[in-house]
């Protein structure tokens, strides 16, 4: 890649860091950094509010406005419960923000397979594009989640903070990012991975990481959407009781081939039954 062509993702970050950063704090605090840290401080800030403003939404809406309606009283964390979430994700955040940082510092340098504009590849492509990303992604995910479980010293002295919520009473949307900031990293892994191997449009990965703090937000609200084959919060929740089933992160897919599916609607039976 040419330097005026990889100029224009550094005007991009650039532009990402004036908006966030100039809205949030005084010119002063910021500007006098360097590149990197403008972008990890924008990255931080910003997921930082996703996180919590999103959590708080999420909370407010589904444990009081529909009180009752999805999640049963006797089944809403405290909280308590859900002040140690924000605690532990908070720990956290600084950490999980350096690797968008460090993905866009090596695509700004040119040491990836991205690209800056849709128009540079065809929409067809960068559809299929898209679409590989996603099962790489998918594909990282479930075996990094997998053998955070598999193998006992990564689950002891990582994985094990997570799983620390159990039930659905311990559960919330805010133990989406609540990990051991390692394993935090470990998973996201695969979206900085893809970039050396599938070509990538560069909004389009920035957008994907930080709707991760969405999307696991949204699993872990113990809400069986029911809509195949997505990896709802229903078999997120058996994950969180058996240990040993539905690893996958956005669809079903990979437990399905790999035997390590349960189905919420097989749980409901047997309640029933």
């Amino acid at each position: 890649m040419g330097d005026e062509y990889l100029q224009q993702f550094l005007d991009e970050t650039t532009w990402y860091n004036h908006i966030v950063l100039g809205y949030l704090l005084p010119t002063n605090l910021w500007y006098p950094l360097p590149h990197f840290l403008q972008t990890w401080l924008r990255n931080y800030l910003a997921g930082t509010l996703l996180y919590l403003i999103s959590g708080f939404l999420w909370c407010f809406y589904i444990y009081y406005l529909k009180r009752n309606v999805y999640v049963p009283k006797d089944a809403i964390p405290t909280n308590k419960a859900m002040l140690l979430q924000i605690y532990v994700a908070m720990k956290a955040m600084p950490w999980y923000c350096a690797l968008p940082s460090l993905s866009e510092y090596m695509i700004e340098n040119g040491w990836t397979k991205c690209y800056d504009r849709v128009s540079e590849v065809g929409w067809l492509p960068h559809l299929l594009y898209l679409s590989l990303y996603l099962v790489f992604v998918e594909f990282g995910i479930y075996w990094m989640h997998r053998e955070l479980h598999d193998i006992k010293p990564l689950y002891k002295y990582l994985h094990a903070t997570h799983h620390i919520y159990n039930k659905q009473n311990t559960l919330s949307p805010f133990a989406g990012l609540a990990f051991h900031p390692v394993d935090g990293i470990l998973q996201a892994m695969p979206h900085v991975i893809a970039l050396f191997i599938i070509p990538t449009h560069f909004t389009t990965h920035v957008g994907l990481l930080f709707l991760e703090a969405v999307w696991t937000a949204n699993i872990h609200d113990c809400i069986h959407g029911k809509l195949w084959p997505v990896m709802g919060a229903g078999y997120h929740t058996i994950h969180h009781t058996t240990y040993r089933h539905n690893y996958g992160h956005y669809t079903i897919w990979m437990d399905w081939m790999l035997g390590t599916l349960r189905d919420p609607s097989d749980e409901e039976g047997k309640k029933v039954m």
